[in-house]
C-alpha cells in the first residue's frame, strides 16, 4: 500500500525507513545504517520499475551498490523484505492528526492520503502490490496484517475522538466508516490515476460527513 494539514512526518518510499540507532541481528554484527538505507530506497525503486513478481533481490543488491549477502543479514527472502519495508513506510506515515473536530480530522486523513498516493513511486508501487496480492496470497495476507490492519486501527481512532466529541453517534458502524475514508481516494489515485487538489478533497471531505451523519 499510500496524503492542508502538514501529512504526519515520517520515510517515504523516496527516502526509504530510517533508523536511530544501527540494527543488530541476535547474536550477530551490527548493521550500518547507511547500508540499510541504500538498500530500502534501491528496493523501492525496483520495486516501482520492475513489479514484485520481476523483483529480484540481485536487481536490488546492484542498484543499491552491496552485495547480496548485505540484504540476507537483514531480511530472510523477498516476501519479508518487501512486508517489512512497505509496513515502516505505510505504519509510519499514517497518522492521525487531532484538529479538534470530525471536519478538520477527516481532511487531514484525506490530505496526508492523496500526498501519499500522488508520489512517483507509491503510485506505480501500490497498484502492482494490490494486483499481485490476488495472485500471491501469501503476499496479501502478510500485507494486510502488517499494513492495513495496523493503518486501519490508527484512523479508527479519528472516529473514536468523533464519538467522545459528540460529532458522531455511539453506534456508529466503523467498518463501513473507514471503507469510506479510504476508498475514494485510492480508487482515485492508485486505480485510474486521477489528479486531485484541495477543492476536490473538500468536497470529498462534507459527503463523507453526511455519510456518517446519515
Amino acid at each position: 500500500m499510500p496524503s492542508s494539514p502538514a501529512p504526519a512526518s515520517g520515510p517515504t518510499p523516496a527516502s526509504g525507513p530510517t533508523s536511530a540507532h544501527p540494527r543488530r541481528l541476535p547474536g550477530g554484527p551490527v548493521l550500518q545504517d547507511s547500508v540499510t538505507e541504500a538498500i530500502a530506497l534501491a528496493f523501492f525503486e525496483e520495486l516501482a520499475s520492475a513489479g514484485y513478481a520481476r523483483l529480484s533481490l540481485e536487481a536490488v543488491a546492484k542498484r543499491a551498490g552491496a552485495g547480496k549477502a548485505a540484504i540476507y543479514r537483514r531480511w530472510t527472502s523477498k516476501l519479508d523484505m518487501t512486508v517489512d519495508l512497505v509496513s515502516a513506510v505505510a505504519v509510519t506515515t499514517s497518522g492521525t492528526i487531532d484538529t479538534g473536530s470530525l471536519r478538520g480530522d477527516v481532511l487531514a486523513f484525506l490530505t496526508e492520503v492523496a500526498d501519499a498516493l500522488q508520489q512517483p513511486l507509491p503510485a506505480r508501487i501500490i497498484p502492482d502490490l494490490i494486483a499481485e496480492g490476488h495472485r500471491n496470497p501469501e503476499l496479501a495476507e502478510a500485507l494486510f496484517t502488517a499494513v492495513r490492519d495496523t493503518r486501519r486501527a490508527k484512523a479508527t481512532l479519528l472516529l473514536e475522538r468523533a464519538v467522545l466529541r459528540g460529532e458522531l453517534p455511539t453506534n456508529t458502524d466503523r467498518e463501513l466508516a473507514l471503507d469510506f475514508l479510504a476508498g475514494p481516494l485510492y480508487w482515485r489515485l492508485a486505480v485510474v490515476h486521477t489528479p486531485t487538489g484541495r477543492d476536490y478533497l473538500d468536497r470529498l471531505t462534507d459527503k463523507l460527513l453526511a455519510a456518517f451523519a446519515a
